[in-house]
Parts: structure tokens; C-alpha cells; sequence
């Protein structure tokens, strides 16, 4: 890859920064010099570089934590796709948390909410043409459809797989949901801190997954990823929010979302439920 990002940064004019790859992604992403980032997607995922230019152009500012500012994006040569883009400052919020004291974790958590209901309250419309699924009740009645499968093949228990039909069908599924612009991967794997700066979040990162649907659907990989089950810091971050949210939905939409794994989930939680009932409160419930 290094050859080619190379010819790639000549092309742009940047010969002779320092190129640096970043270990983690699931396209390759480099560092160029100190301050910009050249993210590259391969022919097969141009439609998730058209997606991430759209919305980085769309997001640009309007957030309370800072988004990467679009220079430049367009196709190479060999077919793939480009986004040349600011480089923002910080580390992975991840690897960071457990050095972050629990006074900042709280703040990072409200933090994160109003950063959600920032996001969700732009008009997403000027992206429909780009963003998926179009039909959120035909993508919901999908997605319902595969649900046991899709957990089978994923490795999951028999204990669980025979629950989801009936929790699905009793699930709180709105019929007519609003529609908001959803990362869909809020987690603290695409958030940057800086230490020295009392733990402020500097950067929210890779919007190649957008989608526009339910607000609601953004609050699994919150409530599994961010606030990892912790009751108090989900109720810090939705009180921030400014909405509360039924567990038993946010539950449904775990099972439903379009990377769910649940088998990995249970593992990386580790809960003590033993019913999707008691997952739901366990995982989404706030104190």
C-alpha cells in the first residue's frame, strides 16, 4: 500500500511529508506529516468513501466535538478512492479510559450526549440521496427477518437464540420514527482525548457507517462501547441527551443493527442476565 499512498501524496502535492500508517482501521489510514490524514477505500467500499465525504462536508463545525475538516477527495488512478483530511489532535479515547479519573469519565460521558443530540438534530435530508436505508420500516422488517440467523451464524447460544423472536415481537419498535443522521458506531474507539487538556474530547472520527434512521439506533454502540453497561455514566450521557430511552428498544435495535454480534458482546460484558429482558435493563438501564 505504502508505494501507492506515496504516488498519491506526490499527485496532491504533498511529496516528502512523513508518511505514517495507523495500526487500527478497516481501510488503510495514514498519517501525513503533523496535521492531515489520507484515508484510502479500495474500489469494492467507494460507496463508503462517498458517504464519509458527504457527511464530514455536512458535519463540518456543527458539532460540539470537533469532526475532521474534508481537503480534498476524488479516485486515484487504480480505482481506489480517497479522502484527504484534517488531522485532529489527541489519542483513542479507548485505550485511554483507564487512566481517565471518574469526575472526567462523567464529564466525557455528557459530553458525548450533547454531542448526540447535536448530531441528531441536523436535518438529515440533503444526504438521503447518499445515505441508506431509505425505507426504515423495510429495513427493520429485513433485518427482524435474519435476526436468529444472523446470531446463529455468529456463534450464539441456543439459550438466547430462542428469545429473540418473541422479545422482537413485544419490543417498543416505533411505527413512524423521526429521522436523524446516525453515526451508528458512537464508541470510544472513534473518539480522541487529550490529557492535558483536563480530558476533552478532540476529535469523533470515521463516518463511513452513516446511516439515516431512528436516533434511537445510535445509542446501542453508546450504550455497549461507550458507557460499557455502566448505568450511571448511560444516565449522565442521556440526561445530557435530553432524552430518555426505553432499554427494552435499545435491546431490539442491538439484535437488529446491521454489525450485531451478540455472542461478542456477551463476552466482552461478560452480564449476569440470563433473558434479553433482563440484558436490556442490565445493559441500557441508567441510574
Amino acid at each position: 500500500m505504502r508505494p501507492g499512498a506515496e504516488a498519491l501524496c506526490a499527485r496532491l502535492g504533498l511529496a516528502g511529508l512523513p508518511l505514517e500508517r495507523f495500526p487500527e482501521g478497516s481501510v488503510p489510514v495514514y498519517a501525513v506529516g503533523d496535521a492531515l490524514v489520507l484515508k484510502l477505500f479500495p474500489a469494492a467500499g467507494a460507496r463508503d468513501a462517498i458517504v464519509e465525504e458527504r457527511v464530514l462536508t455536512r458535519l463540518d463545525g456543527a458539532l460540539p466535538i470537533p469532526t475532521p475538516t474534508l481537503h480534498q477527495a476524488g479516485e486515484d488512478a487504480n480505482g481506489w478512492r480517497y479522502l484527504l483530511m484534517s488531522r485532529l489532535p489527541g489519542q483513542g479515547l479507548a485505550p485511554a479510559w483507564p487512566r481517565i479519573p471518574r469526575p472526567d469519565r462523567e464529564r466525557i460521558a455528557r459530553r458525548c450526549g450533547e454531542a448526540l443530540a447535536a448530531l441528531h438534530a441536523l436535518d438529515p435530508e440533503p444526504l438521503a440521496d447518499t445515505l441508506g436505508p431509505g425505507d426504515w420500516p423495510a429495513f427493520l422488517a429485513r433485518q427482524r427477518a435474519g435476526a436468529v440467523d444472523r446470531q446463529r451464524e455468529r456463534g450464539l447460544a441456543e439459550e438466547w437464540l430462542e428469545q429473540i423472536p418473541d422479545f422482537l415481537a413485544a419490543a417498543p419498535l416505533p411505527t413512524a420514527p423521526g429521522r436523524a443522521l446516525l453515526h451508528t458506531e458512537f464508541m470510544r474507539e472513534h473518539l480522541l482525548t487529550d490529557p492535558a487538556d483536563g480530558w476533552r474530547l478532540t476529535g469523533l472520527l470515521d463516518f463511513e457507517p452513516a446511516m439515516i434512521g431512528d436516533p434511537a439506533y445510535d445509542l446501542v454502540a453508546v450504550g455497549l462501547f461507550t458507557t460499557r453497561a455502566d448505568p450511571h455514566l448511560l444516565g449522565h450521557l442521556l440526561d445530557a441527551y435530553g432524552r430518555a430511552v426505553d432499554p427494552r428498544l435499545l435491546m431490539a435495535y442491538t439484535l437488529l443493527h446491521v454489525y450485531s454480534n451478540l455472542p461478542w458482546y456477551l463476552r466482552e460484558l461478560k452480564p449476569s442476565a440470563r433473558t434479553l429482558d433482563a440484558l436490556a435493563e442490565e445493559w441500557f438501564g441508567v441510574s
